[in-house]
């Protein structure tokens, strides 16, 4: 039995991950923490989500009393953070011996150079980001389970990592041209008038300039064009992805190639049949689908994964088994 503290607990991640580890026979909740400044502090969880009401947890304000309770009594400690909060907490509790699983881009790209451009702090602890693990649960799992410093990869890099690894050796120069599209909870819960569900009109943002286009490319190992939409619902992403293949390429190749996936029980992959949001949405599966011409040597392909599951709760819930062999 392995005890979990979450940080952060109040927003849809943190409480949907905590709805996740609350099923779950081999772990157990130490504590829901919020910032001590927090609106939310000593409201029971289901004060703000009814849907959890079989949830008999508070929120507590993470005062320093409360980060030594979770040091003496945690095996881990999850951060649905903002990105320079879980900076510094996820350094001082892998300090501390717990295992850190980080839902921010704080510890993302290995480079600290990264960091000022994209999230507008400097890294202060290369030490500790030197050991962090980028947590793509299908392609890391080895390195999940050897390090305590787990960085839980962006929802739009999910979607279009899980797409595109597979073919990374029949890519050619070519820039791979990502458009995806996240529904609103992706915004997080605070409240802004863009993101204000009668605001909402599908459109593109941060184009040629989001901070997921070089966390992409890192882990893909190639430059990529990505361009995110904000649409008018509330959960899932769809990433459809063009790429082009090296010539030569067949049809044999590409479903040779996602045959990585057949033992993936979260992964579908389907030739010729394209996946749909709402078929993903409240579970933890990501769904692909790719159609390639061998006459140009374009490949189209697919993903849905539900942003709050699969692009962060459910897919840190796979590190925390993975991490502790469960």
């Amino acid at each position: 039995m392995k005890n979990i503290a979450i940080i952060g607990a109040s927003g849809y991640t943190g409480a949907q991950l905590t709805a996740l580890i609350h099923a779950e026979a081999e772990l157990t909740i130490q504590g829901l923490y919020v910032s001590e400044n927090s609106l939310d502090k000593g409201k029971p969880l289901a004060d703000l989500y009814p849907s959890y009401s079989h949830i008999a947890l508070t929120l507590s304000p993470l005062s320093d009393e409360a980060k030594a309770k979770i040091v003496a009594e945690a095996d881990a400690v999850v951060l649905a953070t903002e990105h320079s909060v879980s900076l510094h907490l996820a350094a001082w509790f892998y300090s501390q011996g717990l295992a850190v699983f980080d839902l921010s881009g704080a510890y993302r790209f290995s480079d600290v150079a990264q960091y000022p451009k994209w999230y507008g702090f400097e890294h202060e602890y290369p030490e500790v980001l030197a050991k962090a693990v980028y947590g793509l649960a299908e392609w890391n799992a080895k390195e999940i389970a050897a390090t305590k410093m787990i960085a839980v990869p962006g929802c739009y890099p999910t979607a279009s990592l899980t797409a595109l690894k597979p073919l990374v050796s029949l890519l050619t120069s070519a820039y791979p041209v990502i458009n995806a599209v996240s529904g609103v909870t992706g915004a997080g819960r605070k409240a802004q008038l863009h993101t204000s569900f009668c605001e909402v009109s599908l459109t593109p943002y941060g184009v040629l300039g989001h901070r997921h286009q070089p966390e992409i490319a890192t882990q893909l190992g190639q430059e990529v064009i990505f361009t995110p939409h904000l649409g008018n619902f509330k959960r899932g992403i769809l990433a459809t992805i063009t790429v082009q293949l090296k010539p030569g390429t067949t049809t044999a190749d590409v479903a040779a190639a996602y045959s990585v996936y057949d033992k993936a029980p979260l992964v579908t992959v389907k030739h010729n049949q394209f996946p749909k949001v709402d078929d993903v949405v409240l579970t933890p599966n990501c769904h692909l689908g790719w159609k390639f011409d061998e006459n140009s040597g374009y490949l189209v392909v697919a993903s849905a994964i539900d942003n709050l599951m699969k692009g962060a709760a459910s897919q840190a819930l796979q590190c925390i088994k993975i991490h502790f062999n469960l």
